[in-house]
């Protein structure tokens, strides 16, 4: 009994801190005065203490936390805390019982699945959405909203570099969407601030972008010939990218797919080419939208799918997948925003069946990577980290 209350007061600590502003205690709401802002340093104050602190006349502010001065203007909506206060609706039900559910409903993680290594937090990555590793040198590549929107780190979680500034001549990158690594060592990026496609060294340079054709790049990943499969959100479309990255010249960006609905997430199987996408259906969010996870073969054949629906009939809980991977033996695996958990969804032939492989630590899981030890890395947006995961 006294386990189980240090346990709740625990999560009611975490809700205190995550949920309100740290310099007013207020709540955080989704608009007006209580509206969650993020400032360049990665933390987060409500709108009424932003502008208190900057004053009528709008002037540079110092974060209260850490110091570092900024103008209004380079501030932005803390997206994670503002989906997060969506899912748990109107009703303003508290966090720790939200997430109880939720793990509840998933199960336990099976047995040798264990945290190894957690990355990144406030601070250091700013409403991340995509990750990447790098096969053959273990790197990650995380895409986010910082100053500089590209962090790599090192297999043993180091920083080594952090590139893509905007504004900066030859590798501007306006708003990362996700990001994929070639195995030649090349890191891709979607950019939806100019629609584009950006690819880089892992020194930062940048040596190709593809601006034109495209009406929302999305979701991308690489072949193991290092070609980058993408989706195009607006288009409903799924290309193919042809490049020598070394050189930097573009051979062939063609069309291989069509009359998707606002598709987001895509993955490769790196054993048999085949091909995942999550599709967006209706209006989007978790409460509010459903989505549908396809797999085509390495030759386009549409050989499996499932949606929100189907999971439904075995799984009694409401399923939001927002990104997916392939698995060594070629299951497929997902995120659920809704549960908090990384899901396994088997073999295309096996669909629907359900495996919860992560139900617990986690806030809002937004991408995955396999990387070359086979250890699975988590980007979690709700606490701006990246979480690796192996079995032990």
């Amino acid at each position: 009994m006294a386990a189980a209350a240090a346990e709740e007061e625990g999560a009611d600590e975490a809700e205190l801190g995550l949920l309100e502003c740290r310099v007013c205690f207020e709540r955080y709401g989704p608009s007006g005065q209580r509206r969650p802002r993020n400032l360049p340093c990665g933390h987060v104050l409500c709108r009424g203490c932003l502008e208190a602190l900057g004053g009528p006349e709008g002037r540079r502010l110092e974060c209260p936390f850490c110091r570092r001065a900024c103008g209004r203007a380079e501030t932005s909506d803390c997206l994670p805390l503002l989906q997060l206060l969506e899912l748990l609706g109107p009703a303003g039900r508290s966090l720790p019982s939200a997430l109880g559910r939720s793990r509840g409903a998933a199960g336990p993680a099976p047995a040798g699945l264990g945290l190894r290594l957690s990355l990144g937090g406030w601070g250091s990555l700013v409403n991340p959405s995509g990750v990447a590793a790098c096969r053959r040198s273990g790197r990650l590549a995380v895409a986010h909203d910082g100053k500089k929107r590209i962090h790599v780190f090192g297999p043993s979680g180091s920083c080594l570099r952090r590139f893509g500034e905007r504004g900066d001549a030859g590798n501007d990158i306006k708003y990362p969407l996700d990001v994929t690594v070639t195995w030649d060592g090349h890191v891709v990026v979607t950019d939806g601030g100019d629609r584009s496609v950006k690819a880089f060294d892992f020194e930062g340079r940048g040596v190709l972008a593809v601006r034109e054709g495209f009406c929302l790049p999305w979701g991308l990943d690489s072949t193991p010939e290092s070609e980058v499969i993408l989706t195009d959100a607006e288009a409903g479309a799924l290309y193919r990218l042809t490049a020598d990255f070394q050189k930097g010249e573009l051979k062939k960006c063609r069309m291989i797919r069509s009359q998707l609905v606002s598709p987001r997430g895509v993955a490769v199987s790196q054993t048999s080419g085949a091909i995942a996408v999550i599709e967006h259906l209706k209006a989007q969010g978790p409460n509010k939208g459903r989505t549908r996870v396809k797999i085509f073969s390495a030759e386009m054949d549409l050989i499996g799918q499932t949606d929100s629906f189907g999971l439904n009939l075995v799984f009694p809980s409401k399923i939001y997948t927002t990104a997916v991977a392939f698995d060594k033996d070629g299951r497929v695996i997902v995120t659920d925003v809704c549960n908090q958990a990384v899901i396994s969804l088997g073999k295309p032939e096996e669909f629907p069946i359900f495996n919860p492989l992560i139900s617990h630590g986690l806030s809002y899981p937004v991408g995955l990577t396999y990387m070359a030890n086979n250890f699975l890395a988590v980007l979690d947006s709700g606490d701006h980290s990246v979480k690796i995961y192996s079995s032990t």
